[in-house]
């Protein structure tokens, strides 16, 4: 009697395990959202671990009475467990501008919990309001609790990641990535989780960033571009530049890439709608940085281009070409510069350098939290730093209109504190004095965009 009672409950314990392994399984999780290539549109990605066939996410402004179906495809890491999963896309079209939509995602097999979020605003109506970090680990990650506060209050239109997730994504066989996106579903679920690759993504050729998030241009290229109101934002890889082991291609692709993009946002008719151009990028062409980084050095990367040829550098393009502000990570610390170019400041207006300022404005936001700890400061610092900071925290951008964007710095340390803020204005967005300019090259964006 004894061991037919056994013998049922452990077919009974078999089959509950079987049958909630497999709820588990189907179940979405890492829900984070991003925009798509359109304007207005926004995509849902998520992971299962195993096959669902549908791809679904039902939402809608009073309820769940749309329905949009989309895509999954099987990605699995390079580490030794191969460890797999299905990542689901799903792109919303036709969204009603600035209005609330509840959403939830999966497929008959398992949904998601209920999420929302509020779709872009005509874009001349927009005044965007942006938080700003890089070098988010999901260990010691001590701005994330504060970010998830204010991102659930509405404050934010969207997150831009400056490289660097988890520490690493593809730790113990992707598990660290897993537990990673979870961790970040309460921000990214809410609002547009709009990345950039950094050097602890690397591993198998940045699989696990290409696969995990979806940005525009799709996964097999690194950089891609998006409008928000009057902003023009361009997200590179710097890692081009490092990881050569992978081939000089993506490196040329890229430049060219991004030569073409910011020739076509300069364009008249683009220039008037989004006068602001702003590149986010891990690795900062300058810092300084207590350590051995490339950005400590004379000729960055980055910066000059490829040692002794100097092919392909960065900061001649995005000065010839207008860029307004660049936004780097990799630092664990906080450092807002003086209009810089080629080491040399530009200021704008007599004591306000950034009125009108006569290059680009350069800051570094890599302060987080992560497993590594913060970096320290040189001493004394260079004439072209203005601010720096060691304390953990984040970046908030508001763009009021075409003229003037605020930007603030919040210390986690100091309970939400801003420890530095400052305003860039500008009557204008013309190109800087001795630009030179590839005019045959507008010409060929004016083509095509005609055609």
């Amino acid at each position: 009697m004894l061991a037919k009672h056994s013998f049922i409950l452990l077919v009974m314990i078999t089959y509950l395990y079987f049958v909630t392994s497999d709820i588990v399984w189907f179940r979405p999780e890492q829900i984070h959202i991003s925009y798509g290539e359109k304007s207005g549109d926004i995509v849902v990605t998520w992971s299962t671990f195993n096959e669902t066939k549908d791809s679904i996410v039902e939402y809608g402004i009073g309820g769940l009475i749309l329905q949009s179906n989309g895509t999954s495809v099987l990605f699995t890491d390079g580490g030794s467990a191969k460890h797999s999963q299905y990542i689901h896309k799903v792109t919303l079209s036709n969204l009603t501008p600035d209005r609330k939509y509840m959403y939830h995602c999966g497929s008959n097999l398992g949904w998601s919990n209920l999420f929302s979020f509020r779709s872009p605003p005509l874009q001349e109506n927009w005044q965007p309001h942006i938080a700003i970090y890089g070098d988010m680990g999901n260990e010691n990650a001590q701005s994330l609790t504060r970010l998830q506060e204010e991102t659930q209050r509405e404050m934010y239109d969207a997150i831009l990641h400056v490289g660097d997730f988890a520490y690493d994504m593809n730790s113990q066989n992707a598990e660290v990535g897993d537990e990673f996106m979870r961790q970040i579903e309460s921000i990214a679920a809410y609002v547009p989780y709009m990345t950039c690759p950094g050097n602890h993504e690397e591993k198998y050729n940045f699989s696990n960033y290409r696969y995990r998030f979806n940005m525009p241009n799709g996964n097999n290229f690194l950089s891609y571009s998006f409008n928000m109101g009057p902003l023009h934002i361009i997200s590179i890889s710097t890692e081009v530049y490092y990881f050569l082991n992978y081939g000089i291609k993506p490196l040329i692709f890229q430049y060219q890439w991004l030569e073409d993009d910011l020739a076509r946002a300069n364009l008249p008719e683009n220039r008037e709608k989004q006068p602001w151009i702003i590149v986010i990028g891990h690795r900062p062409m300058y810092c300084s940085n207590n350590d051995s980084d490339d950005c400590t050095k004379n000729e960055t990367l980055t910066r000059a281009g490829l040692p002794f040829f100097q092919f392909f550098g960065l900061e001649k393009l995005f000065y010839n070409y207008g860029v307004d502000l660049e936004i780097w990570a990799h630092e664990h610390s906080y450092e807002r510069l003086w209009p810089i170019y080629n080491h040399k400041i530009y200021n704008g207006s007599y004591n306000a350098p950034y009125v009108n300022p006569m290059a680009p404005v350069h800051f570094t936001t890599g302060s987080a939290g992560c497993k590594e700890g913060r970096d320290s400061f040189i001493k004394p610092r260079p004439e072209w730093s203005a601010f720096i900071s060691r304390d953990y925290g984040f970046t908030r951008l508001k763009a009021y209109n075409k003229s003037h964007l605020h930007f603030e710095q919040v210390s986690d340390d100091k309970g939400g504190a801003v420890i530095d803020s400052f305003w860039i204005i500008k009557d204008s967005h013309d190109f800087y004095p001795n630009s030179v300019i590839d005019w045959a090259k507008m010409d060929s964006m004016r083509l095509k965009n005609f055609l």
